[in-house]
């Protein structure tokens, strides 16, 4: 039995759909613990691509069970157009396949509008998705959850007495146009009828999985840096990012949790508003764009680019404790004739090593690179870590003396099987 987390170590957006999908082949389950459809990991396979906002990576190998936990808040509408998608393009043949936590939170019309009204006036990036504002109603105890969606009293008790406050809200102050109690439960009813066969009490399954000794690997949402606690605030997302947040959004004991793995790209992007040390606003970083293909998954919106942040990933390791990493998207800086690695921070004559929680000191930071030689040269067919060029070779090695983990994965391609895999997790 193993049990394996993986996480994001940058800004989000650092290939962890890719190294999901890769891994799922050794895995009996996989479950996203957190975030929703503020989420768009990408799988290329056999040169078709895949998106992924709700359902879990590993749902494109037949016979995977894939769970949605408790952590992640669910838009119903998004999810039931994910599985249509998936199964005109001749996957997802079989239902049992996705179980849904009766305990995750709904997101519903009014989170959506709330979320893009305000963010006219305090602009934090967001994705407009509802997903802070569902998280919102979380915390103030007036969530809905999809067991009580399965209540039709319930139901429409809660979300009587949740519109009295949110349309209040929306015309009030924000100035925008109410909901009509009927658009809302007549649709959200209908939402309920399609999904009832996938709810289950999740938290039991897991327990009972581990019981048996199965392979389960767990998929975080966005990275480290976007964590409500750890990251960029309040640049940040709406929920915990990092590892930790396994045990509380897929309800399983910190105890059996045996390996956790960090993502990060060779390079650095980040969408939306917030610090970024190494951010390059010129033509070299419009190269790294063009070369990844850096536009979000999810909103389109073109990411910001910049060189590899050894203090941030460095962080991201501590406080996940993360012992291995794939670096993925190695290939995009085949071409470079020198490559830059940011080691520290400069202010105000200090040299720091570790993030600053102050975001005044954050976005005045000057980066210190190391310039290390480009290996100008395609490693795409490379199968082997000694088939990479010295130079690629050289690179890797510092990023681990700087961050203190050890890279066991190592993508060169965007196709799942162009991967260097060092060590399995799940020791097959």
């Amino acid at each position: 039995m193993a049990c394996v987390v993986i996480v994001g170590t940058q800004w989000g957006d650092e290939g962890k759909g890719k190294i999901v999908d890769l891994l799922s082949r050794h895995a009996d389950l996989v479950v996203r613990f957190q975030g929703g459809n503020n989420a768009g990991h990408t799988i290329v396979l056999k040169g078709e691509k895949f998106i992924f906002h709700l359902i879990p990576s590993g749902i494109l190998y037949r016979g995977k069970k894939c769970i949605i936990g408790n952590g992640v808040v669910l838009d119903p509408e998004v999810l039931l157009e994910e599985i249509k998608e998936l199964k005109e393009r001749g996957y997802f043949k079989d239902d049992h396949q996705l179980m849904i936590s009766e305990e995750a939170h709904l997101i519903l019309p009014y989170h959506r509008k709330i979320d893009v009204a305000r963010e006219k006036i305090f602009k934090i990036g967001t994705t407009g998705r509802g997903i802070g504002p569902a998280y919102e109603d979380k915390v103030a105890r007036c969530g809905i959850r999809l067991v009580d969606l399965m209540d039709e009293d319930l139901f429409r008790q809660k979300l009587e007495a949740n519109l009295l406050q949110k349309n209040t809200y929306l015309v009030e102050v924000l100035k925008e146009e109410p909901f009509r109690f009927s658009e809302i439960y007549e649709s959200y009813l209908r939402f309920r009828d399609s999904l009832e066969k996938y709810i289950k009490d999740t938290t039991t399954i897991l327990h009972q999985a581990i019981k048996q000794g199965k392979h389960i690997l767990f998929e975080g949402a966005q990275g480290t840096l976007l964590d409500l606690d750890h990251g960029t605030y309040p640049y940040v997302t709406a929920s915990n990012t990092v590892a930790g947040n396994v045990c509380a959004g897929a309800g399983i004991p910190p105890t059996k949790i045996d390996t956790i793995i960090g993502v990060a790209k060779a390079y650095t992007t980040r969408v939306g508003e917030g610090p970024f040390p190494t951010e390059l606003k010129d033509e070299v970083g419009e190269r790294i764009r063009q070369r990844g293909g850096e536009y979000g998954a999810t909103t389109g919106r073109p990411r910001r680019c910049g060189w590899f942040d050894a203090v941030v990933v460095n962080h991201s390791v501590r406080v996940n404790g993360i012992r291995e990493v794939a670096l993925t998207k190695m290939d995009v800086l085949n071409d470079f004739e020198k490559i830059k690695i940011c080691v520290g921070y400069q202010i105000n004559g200090k040299i720091l090593h570790q993030v600053p929680s102050n975001l005044r000191v954050w976005q005045s930071v000057k980066p210190i690179y190391e310039e290390i030689e480009g290996w100008r040269g395609e490693i795409r067919g490379a199968k082997q870590y000694r088939d990479l060029p010295l130079n690629a070779r050289r690179y890797i090695k510092r990023i681990e003396e700087l961050i203190q983990a050890k890279i066991t994965m190592i993508s060169v391609g965007s196709e799942r099987e162009e991967t260097i895999v060092l060590k399995n997790p799940f020791g097959k």
